[in-house]
Formats: C-alpha cells, sequence, structure tokens
C-alpha cells in the first residue's frame, strides 16, 4: 500500500479538528480561527472542481494581501492545482503575458479588475454565494504535485517560475522553524506582499505549523507597523532592509514594541555591519538576517551573536541546505577565496517551469547557482561578494563592488551606497559610486576614505549624490538603471 504524500492543506484539516478554536489568521477586525479556516479552503477546493480546474491546473492569484488571498493559496492547493502569483498592482499588459506564458486556466482578481484574453473570476458578493453552496465533486488528491510558481519580482524579459511542490515547501518550512523560531505559539505579523516569496512562504509555514498570521500590508506607515505589532501582541516579523532603514529614524518611545518580538527578520538584500548594529541596538536585538533566493529557498542565517563575531557575513547555511563557492569549472575554491555560491536542498526547485533553457543556465548537477559571488572561511561563515553580473572588470582585475559599498556606508553621512562600473575605453569600465546622503557630505572626503581602505584600483572614480535609488516593488536597487545614467568616458 502506497503512503500519501501530504498536501499542505491536509495540515489545515488537522488543524481544524485538533485546535479548532486557536486564531489562525487576524486582519483589522477580522480574525478566523482554525475550524473556520479549513472550512473556508474546502468550500474554495470544491468551486475550483465544480468550475472545472482538475489537478495540475494554474490558477492565477491577482488579489490583494487580504484573508481572502490566504484562504485561496490553500484553496489551489487543497484542489491539487497550482499557484501564479500574479501581482494585483500590476498593467494589465503584464498580468495577460504572465497568466498567458504559464497557461493559467483562471485567474482570480479582486472585484472589477478583470482582464481580457484570460478567463477571470472576481470575488465578489455572488461568487462568495457560490462558494458557500459548493460541494466536493471528487476526492482532494495529496501533494505528489506541483504547488506554486515561485517568481521572481519584476516581468520583464522572459518569466522564470520555479515550480515547487508540496514537498519541497515544507522542506522550506523546517529550515524556517529551525533557525528562525518560527512555530506554533508565534504571532507571525506578515507586513509584506502575499505576491513575494518571503511574505507568502513565512505566512503558509506558519499556518502549517498551527501559529497565527496577523496581515498588516504595505502601504503603511512606520510608526502604523509598529502599532499593529503591539495592538496584535506579535512576536515575529519579517521586514526588508529599506523599510528597517526607515525605522532606524525614528526614536526608542516609538519602536519600543519591537523590542519584545521573539525574532525579527530581514531578507531581500544584505546590509551593512553598521545597520546591523543599530538595529540590534534601536529596533530589536533578537534580529536575524536570512539570505534566500526564490528559487532556492534559505541558504544561510546570520544569528545575533554571529553578528558580534562577523559582522560581514551573511552567516552559516541554513538547516538541511549545502552551500559551496567554486570556480568556473564548479570546482570548490579554498576557504577565503571568491567564487560562485552554489546550493542544494530539499526546498529548492528542480527548474523552472517549462523552460529547460533558463534551467540550465542555474541548476547544474543538483545544485542551484544564484548568481551571487561569495567566499567562505573555514568556519563555514558565508561572505557575500556581490553579483556576478554586477562585478565590474577593470582593467582585467576583478572588482567587487559591495566590497567598495561597505566602506561607503561606514561614513555617518552615507544613507546607502551602489556602486556600479562606467564603460571606459581605457579600463573597460571605472567605478562610479552612487551615494543617498543623511546630511551634505564633500565627495573629496568618501574618495579619501575609500582610498584609506582600499587598493588604489578600487577607488570610485566619481561620486554622484542622489535623493533615492530606483528599486523593484521589494526594495532591490536596480543597479542597471544607475548604470544607464553614465555616458561612457
Amino acid at each position: 500500500m502506497s503512503t500519501r504524500i501530504q498536501n499542505i492543506a491536509d495540515q489545515i484539516a488537522l488543524h481544524g479538528r485538533q485546535r479548532p478554536t486557536h486564531i489562525a489568521l487576524i486582519q483589522g477586525d477580522r480574525s478566523l480561527d482554525y475550524r473556520s479556516l479549513d472550512q473556508a479552503v474546502q468550500s474554495r477546493a470544491a468551486w475550483l472542481q465544480m468550475r472545472g480546474l482538475a489537478p495540475g491546473s494554474v490558477v492565477g492569484l491577482a488579489l490583494k494581501d487580504t484573508i481572502e488571498h490566504v484562504l485561496m493559496i490553500f484553496a489551489v492547493a487543497r484542489a491539487g492545482c497550482i499557484v501564479l502569483p500574479v501581482d494585483c498592482r500590476w498593467k494589465t499588459f503584464e498580468k495577460q503575458a504572465v497568466s498567458k506564458h504559464f497557461g493559467a486556466s483562471l485567474v482570480m482578481v479582486e472585484p472589477g479588475q478583470a482582464f481580457e484574453g484570460q478567463a477571470c473570476q472576481e470575488t465578489d458578493g455572488g461568487w462568495l454565494d457560490a462558494v458557500r453552496n459548493a460541494r466536493p465533486v471528487a476526492p482532494f488528491p495529496d501533494g505528489d504535485r506541483g504547488l506554486v510558481m515561485s517568481l521572481s519580482s519584476g516581468t520583464t524579459g522572459r518569466p522564470k517560475g520555479p515550480l515547487l511542490s508540496h514537498q519541497r515547501l515544507i522542506s522550506r518550512f523546517y529550515t524556517q522553524w529551525a533557525d528562525l523560531g518560527f512555530g506554533s505559539r508565534e504571532r507571525y505579523v506578515n507586513a509584506t506582499p502575499l505576491y513575494f516569496g518571503g511574505g507568502r512562504t513565512f505566512t503558509l509555514s506558519i499556518l502549517y505549523a498551527g501559529g497565527t498570521v496577523v496581515l498588516c500590508p504595505p502601504p503603511y506607515a512606520p510608526e502604523e507597523l509598529v502599532g499593529e505589532v503591539a495592538r496584535t501582541q506579535g512576536s515575529l516579523l519579517f521586514l526588508v532592509p529599506t523599510l528597517l532603514r526607515r525605522l532606524l529614524d525614528f526614536d526608542a518611545e516609538t519602536l519600543a514594541p519591537l523590542r519584545r518580538l521573539r525574532t525579527l527578520v530581514s531578507s531581500g538584500s544584505a546590509l551593512a555591519a553598521e545597520e546591523r548594529v543599530q538595529i540590534r541596538e534601536k529596533i530589536c536585538p533578537n534580529f536575524y538576517e536570512y539570505y534566500a533566493s526564490t528559487e532556492g529557498g534559505g541558504i544561510s542565517v546570520l544569528t545575533p551573536a554571529d553578528q558580534l563575531r562577523y559582522m560581514d557575513s551573511v552567516g552559516r547555511p541554513a538547516f538541511g541546505v549545502e552551500v559551496a563557492v567554486v570556480d568556473e569549472r564548479h570546482e570548490p575554491v579554498p576557504a577565503g577565496a571568491i567564487g560562485r555560491i552554489r546550493y542544494r536542498s530539499n526546498g529548492m526547485a528542480e527548474g523552472f517551469y517549462g523552460d529547460a533553457e533558463a534551467s540550465a543556465e542555474v541548476f547544474r548537477d543538483g545544485w542551484f547557482y544564484p548568481g551571487d559571488l561569495g567566499a567562505m572561511n573555514e568556519e563555514g561563515y558565508l561572505f557575500l561578494k556581490g553579483r556576478a553580473k554586477d562585478m565590474i572588470i577593470r582593467g582585467g582585475v576583478n572588482i567587487y563592488p559591495q566590497e567598495i559599498e561597505a566602506v561607503l556606508t561606514g561614513h555617518p553621512a552615507v544613507q546607502e551606497a551602489a556602486v556600479v562600473g562606467w564603460p571606459s575605453r581605457q579600463f573597460n569600465e571605472e567605478i562610479a559610486a552612487f551615494v543617498i546622503p543623511k546630511e551634505p557630505v564633500d565627495p573629496g572626503a568618501l574618495i579619501a576614505l575609500c582610498r584609506d581602505a582600499l587598493a588604489p584600483y578600487k577607488v570610485p572614480r566619481e561620486i554622484f549624490f542622489v535623493r533615492e535609488f530606483p528599486r523593484n516593488s521589494i526594495g532591490k536597487v536596480l543597479k542597471a538603471e544607475l548604470a544607464g545614467q553614465l555616458t561612457p568616458i
């Protein structure tokens, strides 16, 4: 007799029987216990069946960051279908392109947001009436199948969707429980969009464990987020670096509720060493940095204790994850040497959905290559050296922007820095540094700082002051746009 492979919605059904009155979801004045959560998931899954969605069908979710969005993620899973995240903030042509590319059978949309060229279902009152009357037309399937297309941010170029199965997503949960404190006793405040991998996966992880999720979607003022953490007695919070930097501008009294968090997690891009110190001292001492990728999940974890030892590291490999640094021949490099980071785990996608060519570029021999350069010391601590595509080659010498950015952000007048290659006829590339200042500062002083700390060939040719950086929707700096402002020299 074969063993049933668990569908992630099976666990919600179990919670519905064994902890029925425990609060699962909170948003504003509305809350949902696990009994109600399970019933809502099953009725929506039954509706999908009645709509003719067979297991394996792709269902787009172009919904706002609401309880309904969470219900539909589990309902699609319950019905054995595949979740296709579709950001409801995209333009119509973006939604059309992504849903067509991945062959969506249906896209769930907000009332009044249906778009042409695609079967859409508005989540309005009439739909809710149909859901309440829906009954399963077939047994719900197990989890031996794909579950979610974990799209990375942005839709430029050819969309790529690493497909995660139920079991691979559950493996990511294990890492979060072991290393980040996610669990049944926690109240996780989700302050990031459910469209993105971090906010979505952390929310599912907590509900799978039987904890409570508080939905506090953007936009909000930082003090409003702090107030929601206090109101709901949140114990766990995930924020991207951009928002953490904004919080640092507030006084200790305003930030006091965050100091009581059991865990504050940051992911998305690396923070500077000095920023980590400020976050621990001003916001929350229980601050963890989580280096991860959309395609492969968690890579490494930097704990508060680790931050005191290796302030410029991204930590040691996460639970169940094997990390290596290799050369261009895919051979491991010595401790301390810079190379390409690769890793493998049971939570890693096996490739991009329906795209063997793109898969071959970053998935190799069971490893995933996230495109980052790094070095690992003899104790297993990983140090990022930048993106391979961002590496600057000046006169045949490899220069890693992150090293220069770390020096610049060490100056008290610098809020943030981004270093890019500047096309040069003489050296192929020169170094340009874009800086967001906290206060007026002489560019010569920053150049002098770099001369004192770096080899001469790593010193920026020029400092450009800007008020803000171009960013994608999760706050990552779009360096290509900065470089595009430069005229070859």
